[in-house]
């Protein structure tokens, strides 16, 4: 929370695959980055991670009285 009633979110995370970069398969994402060689991008598996923030604000005023982090993970 900024000082004026601004809620500031840098970076909530993504939806997807809990266990990947991006969403991928990391095996796939670091042998790439760590040869050079374009590969195949095959979507990870497992648990999916939702990440956001929940802001209550004031109606009359725009401004932000509270944030919080909501994260969930489904199929864990």
């Amino acid at each position: 929370m900024l000082p004026k009633g601004t809620a500031l979110v840098c970076d909530t995370g993504m939806v997807g695959p809990r266990d990947s970069i991006l969403g991928m398969k990391t095996e796939v994402i670091v042998e790439r980055f760590r040869t050079g060689m374009p590969k195949r991008f095959d979507v990870a598996d497992g648990p999916v991670a939702f990440g956001s923030v929940l802001i209550d604000a004031d109606e009359a005023t725009g401004k932000a009285r509270a944030i919080e982090r909501v994260d969930r993970v489904f199929g864990a």
